[in-house]
C-alpha cells in the first residue's frame, strides 16, 4: 500500500539528498539574462520539466518498477549527453543513496551502492528508494517531476532575490503539467527500457558546461 507520508517524506526539499547545492540550469539561465522575473522562471521550468524532467521521471518510475537498475543507469548515460551533467546526476545520487539507506534499507539499494561507489543518476537511486518506501512508478515519476522544477525555482529566489510568493506561485501553476509529464514517464515505463522517452534540452547541456567552468558559482550546476 502507498504511503503518502512516505510520498511527503521522499519529495521534501528537506529531504538530505543534496538536491539544495544545485540549481538545475538556473543559475547560468539568470546570467545569461533567459530568466529575469517570474514569468521567464515559468517559461524555463515548464521546457526543463517536459525535456530532462520528463526523461529523469521515466527513468525513475522504471527503477521503481523493479526493471534491471544497471541498464537504467545505462541508459541514464546515454541521456544525459553533457559530462558535467552526468557528474551532477551522480553526485546526486550517491548523496540520495546515503539519504535513501538511511531512511529506507533495503538490500537492492545496498546492492546499487556497492556496484557503483561514485554514484549511479540521481533519478535511478530515487525510484529505488521510492520502491523501497513501498511508492509505486508514479509517485517516483511525480517526485522527480516536481524537483525538476522546485530546484530552478528555489535557486532564483536566492539569484535574483525574486519574491519567494512569486516562485512558489510558479510551481502551483504547473501542478498540471508536473501530473502530465509523471503520468507520460510511469506509463513509458510500464512499456520497458527501450520505451524510456530521450527528450532532451541542448541548452542545457551547453550552458552546463560553460557553468562548470566558472571560476566562482554559487551553485554546483
Amino acid at each position: 500500500m502507498t504511503s503518502r507520508a512516505a510520498l511527503l517524506v521522499l519529495a521534501d526539499g528537506r529531504f538530505p539528498a543534496g538536491g539544495h547545492a544545485h540549481s538545475g540550469g538556473a543559475e547560468a539561465a539568470v546570467k545569461a539574462g533567459r530568466i529575469t522575473d517570474a514569468t521567464s522562471l515559468a517559461a524555463f521550468c515548464r521546457g526543463r520539466l517536459h525535456t530532462a524532467g520528463l526523461t529523469a521521471a521515466a527513468l525513475a518510475a522504471a527503477a521503481a518498477l523493479g526493471h534491471d537498475p544497471y541498464a537504467l543507469d545505462a541508459a541514464a548515460d546515454a541521456r544525459t549527453p553533457s559530462p558535467a551533467l552526468r557528474a551532477a546526476a551522480r553526485k546526486l545520487g550517491r548523496q540520495m543513496m546515503r539519504a535513501a539507506r538511511a531512511t529506507w534499507p533495503c538490500p537492492e539499494l545496498d546492492a546499487l551502492a556497492a556496484a557503483f561507489p561514485r554514484g549511479a543518476h540521481q533519478p535511478v537511486v530515487l525510484g529505488i528508494a521510492a520502491r523501497a518506501a513501498g511508492l509505486g512508478p508514479e509517485d517516483a515519476a511525480h517526485c522527480v517531476a516536481y524537483e525538476t522544477v522546485s530546484g530552478p525555482a528555489t535557486a532564483t529566489v536566492r539569484l535574483l532575490s525574486l519574491d519567494p510568493f512569486q516562485a512558489t506561485a510558479v510551481l502551483a501553476r504547473l501542478a498540471p503539467a508536473m501530473d502530465l509529464v509523471a503520468e507520460e514517464a510511469a506509463a513509458a515505463a510500464r512499456q520497458g527500457i527501450d520505451a524510456l522517452p530521450a527528450a532532451s534540452a541542448p541548452l542545457l547541456d551547453i550552458t552546463a558546461e560553460q557553468h562548470a567552468a566558472w571560476p566562482v558559482r554559487l551553485f554546483a550546476s
